[in-house]
């Protein structure tokens, strides 16, 4: 138990597996170095661990694979991580939409065109993180940032929207919140492909991570500023 006999709240946080004939994925990296992180939540807030789970990069699978994690653990708060090559920031995302619209193949060879990730759901769900909150605390700690409004339309955005119509239809606990961040190459990732593509180093995802974890669980109401792109 946390202090003052509070209960420790549960975090799952996900990453994928390697695609696109990559060795390794940034996600999957940063979430398996949280494996087992105590977050402290500041006085009287009581304490979050956080448990990692490795995704598929498959359509369809990788939702199996998230509900099995939420059924095991009955998370408090779920954040899903994915790689968004060409970033240079962390990006917490701000909605998720209602289409599988594969540029590539997924690692089974699946590649789904306009076709929904759930029949008959929403168009979209807005992720129930403070997003504005995360990327403020984020950039206050000299980590690159901003607010994402397109998690594309591949495996990324398919387990955030599987999330959220889950959260939406059956949540697990009452006030539980899930959204979900990409995040950019490491610089291995980048020093391998042509052009000078951005990356992050690793320690600095982790801490970033450790970050958002925290603002996720301790901030209620988010920050009303500008998070907006004109294009």
């Amino acid at each position: 138990m946390a202090p003052n006999s509070q209960p420790v709240l549960q975090v799952l946080v996900t990453g994928f597996e390697p695609f696109d004939a990559d060795r390794i994925n940034p996600s999957w990296e940063a979430a398996r170095r949280l494996d087992g992180w105590q977050c402290d939540l500041g006085e009287g807030k009581g304490a979050a661990v956080v448990h990692a789970r490795r995704m598929p990069c498959v359509f369809g699978a990788a939702l199996t694979a998230l509900d099995a994690a939420i059924d095991e653990l009955q998370p408090d708060l779920v954040l899903c991580l994915g790689l968004a090559g060409g970033r240079s920031e962390i990006t917490p995302e701000r909605v998720a939409i209602n289409v599988d619209d594969g540029r590539i193949c997924d690692n089974a060879g699946c590649q789904p065109i306009d076709q929904p990730v759930v029949p008959g759901a929403p168009a979209g769900y807005f992720s129930s993180l403070p997003i504005k909150a995360v990327v403020n605390a984020l950039r206050a700690a000299g980590i690159p940032a901003s607010v994402s409004n397109s998690a594309g339309t591949f495996v990324c955005n398919h387990l955030f929207f599987g999330l959220m119509h889950r959260m939406a239809t059956r949540p697990s606990r009452p006030g539980m919140r899930g959204g979900f961040i990409h995040v950019p190459l490491l610089p291995e990732q980048a020093a391998r492909l042509p052009g000078a593509l951005p990356s992050l180093a690793l320690d600095t995802l982790v801490e970033g991570l450790r970050i958002s974890v925290r603002t996720s669980l301790t901030v209620q109401t988010d920050l009303r500023e500008t998070g907006g792109a004109l294009h």
